[in-house]
């Protein structure tokens, strides 16, 4: 079996494994976090995103509204994706979205990957980051942030070691943009301690560079292809060395510990349903 044709449920059961076997030994090894607090991340912070989100909110309405109605021609509805995200200390909330995505599946029921399920519509939304104006609501609501590491979904919660957790120090943003251009994807272990270095950081001063960052990492060509169809794959776990990993870089033990599981699984139900039905048939006998 290929690891691309591991189930959610096998993906989800390799990371459990690599957060048992390691996780202990590589928080004895990271550095500690600062968490920064200040006036400024305590009132200043959240007024300017009330501020911010609610013109926003009122300004982007028409607009929304002719995404919703391209939408539903576009993929039918519902029109939203909804979907939970771990939010400022490990609190969960729920992003809202236009759909851009076709529920498309393969054999085993799993859905295919965002590449192929995403419409052509989809990835011109994706590319301009029109997909993330209804996150201002997030923010009015007080979810999210403007600025802030981006929200990722709850089941990695349990992977991170006790540095990259921090990261949930403050309420998750649009997005924790790199601090310096990358030619290349960015990897779980970049965005993670881009997020630390952040909540180590923030200030007024700190979240205006990161406007402009964020701006520009919107509008860059690289980055927009990025977003549009990611690549990276799925927060896995971590290396033997510490590093942030994802399913392409899990060692190979694993899969065949989960494949294995799998199997003896189905020969122990293969074997119930076989004595249940000899058990049924011995009664029928015997009547």
């Amino acid at each position: 079996m290929e690891k691309t044709e591991l189930t959610k449920a096998m993906r989800w059961k390799i990371a459990e494994y690599l957060a048992e076997d390691r996780l202990n030994e590589i928080n004895c090894r990271v550095e500690t976090v600062y968490v920064r607090d200040s006036l400024y991340t305590k009132y200043i912070k959240r007024l300017i995103d009330i501020t911010v989100s609610l013109g926003v909110c009122i300004i982007t309405l028409p607009l929304n509204i002719i995404i919703g109605i391209i939408t539903y021609f576009d993929v039918g509805r519902p029109l939203f994706f909804i979907q939970e995200r771990i939010g400022k200390n490990g609190k969960i909330f729920h992003i809202i979205k236009f759909r851009n995505m076709r529920d498309t599946r393969d054999e085993q029921g799993e859905l295919l990957p965002a590449a192929q399920r995403v419409t052509r519509f989809g990835k011109i939304v994706r590319k301009t980051s029109l997909d993330e104006l209804l996150n201002f609501w997030s923010i009015l609501k007080g979810d999210m942030s403007l600025i802030g590491p981006r929200p990722l979904v709850p089941e990695y919660y349990y992977r991170y070691n006790k540095r990259h957790i921090n990261r949930l120090a403050f309420r998750p943003g649009l997005e924790c943009p790199p601090r310096r251009h990358l030619d290349h994807i960015w990897t779980w272990q970049e965005q993670f301690e881009n997020d630390v270095w952040y909540v180590e950081n923030v200030s007024f001063f700190t979240d205006c560079k990161m406007m402009i960052n964020l701006v520009r990492f919107a509008l860059e060509h690289e980055s927009s292809n990025a977003r549009a169809v990611s690549s990276r794959g799925t927060f896995m776990g971590y290396s033997l060395d510490g590093k942030a990993i994802n399913m392409d870089e899990v060692p190979q033990e694993y899969i065949e510990r989960v494949i294995s599981e799998k199997n003896r699984t189905e020969e122990a139900v293969l074997s119930w349903e076989k004595n249940v039905k000899e058990d049924a048939g011995t009664q029928k006998k015997a009547v």
